[in-house]
């Protein structure tokens, strides 16, 4: 673990060359007056560091001659850790995570000014400290207020995120051991909520199946809000009440993941509450599904990333004009976007250490990424004929035995070498295995 966090400083490091380097820890955030949410680190912070404390700040020097990698922790306090867990202070911040120097947080503003003046710049994420985003900033005019005395000094700042980034989008070894675990117990999650999902219990019931087995398998827990969304609830893209009752003849959307080991998961299955498609369900549910067999099969090392995305509209227009929801020609119904009145999102993100992981998509208008072995992203396209849906003009009234039905088909796919690899294909999808009548 040390060799890998080590490895990916000097990768930064060599990308920024003379500059200087700060990351911010994440804040505590609270739930209510004086209780704070469980703590989780800044996924930059976290990426280069492992570590995973509170009030830090990590700073890579590479041009110094004696320090390349500085901590600054919250010294050991026993008072406080009898209240809010153990710290690792300040020297075990060496001996641990591998700093050559480490410094109490309170000498950061005295410490701080050596590692930046002969920078020719500060490497810097204006994240949402605001009071440390000054901090910064007066360091750096206090540093080019006497930039003519010295001749040296950062004569700019420049974000962090387009050096770190594309590192971090592709994934290593360890981290796709990490990703494969998250994606296992995800897997035993859906397929149980399957199996225990029938007419009369509550959404909150499958929910609270799913999280369960996350914790039991080790993860950390939720990789975000579990959307459990039966009937009409499944047009509702970020629905996460789950507190209706379902019904007979519905069909029911999960979209959850889990966290481990600070990567995350992202799976959504579309299926019936009593084991059998309606006609119209069935209709629209192999839509989908065709749509995302097309996207998947666009994940190879060389593709651009839209090309997943670019497929699975066509599939769906395709489809959503052979059952009468659209009328029109398939090439203009794309260019003027008819198909958003029932698919309004994109059909995937990066996947990592954030759900919606770091990464450029698109470099300007006509250059788009290219898919590279190591990168992992959702393919998850969907339709929902939300009610109350007005058409555009020129198209079809809607038939009301459409409406109400959401449905969406989420996997986590690994660019391998010579194509991709379905991380969560152990979660069924086919009609035939989906159906349980």
């Amino acid at each position: 673990m040390h060799k890998e966090y080590q490895q990916r400083r000097s990768q930064l490091m060599a990308k920024i060359g003379n500059g200087t380097a700060i990351f911010r820890s994440a804040p505590m955030a609270v739930m209510h007056n004086d209780v704070e949410y469980n703590y989780r680190q800044d996924s930059d912070f976290f990426y280069l560091t492992g570590f995973n404390e509170a009030q830090a700040v990590a700073v890579l020097a590479p041009h110094h001659p004696e320090h390349q990698f500085i901590l600054f922790v919250q010294p050991k306090d026993r008072e406080q850790e009898v209240w809010s867990g153990y710290r690792c202070g300040v020297e075990a911040a060496k001996e641990i995570y591998g700093a050559d120097a480490a410094y109490p947080i309170s000498e950061l503003d005295e410490k701080l000014p050596q590692y930046l003046e002969k920078a020719d710049r500060i490497y810097y994420h204006l994240g949402r400290d605001r009071n440390f985003n000054d901090k910064v900033l007066r360091h750096w005019q206090m540093l080019m207020r006497t930039y003519p005395k010295r001749g040296t000094g950062p004569i700019a700042i420049e974000d962090t995120a387009p050096v770190l980034h594309g590192l971090r989008l592709i994934k290593s070894e360890m981290e796709l051991g990490l990703m494969r675990k998250a994606a296992d117990i995800a897997v035993e999650a859906h397929n149980h909520a399957m199996e225990f999902t029938q007419p009369g219990h509550y959404e909150y019931e499958v929910q609270a199946e799913i999280e369960h087995i996350f914790r039991l398998r080790g993860a950390m827990g939720v990789a975000y809000p579990s959307i459990v969304a039966s009937g009409k609830n499944a047009c509702v893209l970020h629905y996460i009440e789950n507190n209706r009752q379902m019904q007979d003849g519905e069909l029911l959307l999960i979209d959850a993941g889990c966290a481990y080991g600070y990567y995350n998961s992202d799976i959504t299955r579309t299926f019936p509450v009593s084991g059998k498609f309606t006609p119209e369900q069935k209709i629209l549910y192999e839509i989908v599904l065709e749509a995302q067999k097309k996207a998947i099969a666009q994940v190879q090392p060389g593709n651009p990333y839209n090309l997943a995305h670019d497929v699975a509209v066509r599939t769906l227009t395709e489809g959503l004009v052979e059952i009468g929801l659209l009328k029109g020609e398939i090439d203009q119904l794309i260019e003027e976007e008819k198909y958003k009145a029932f698919y309004m999102h994109r059909t995937g993100h990066w996947l990592g250490l954030d759900v919606h992981d770091v990464g450029v998509y698109q470099y300007g208008d006509d250059k788009p990424q290219i898919l590279q072995a190591g990168q992992v992203l959702t393919v998850e396209p969907g339709l929902y004929i939300v009610p109350d849906t007005q058409p555009a003009e020129g198209q079809p009234e809607i038939d009301e035995r459409w409406v109400g039905i959401g449905i969406r088909i989420e996997d986590d796919v690994l660019v391998t070498s010579t194509g991709h690899d379905i991380l969560t294909a152990g979660v069924p999808k086919e009609v035939r295995e989906v159906e349980r009548i």
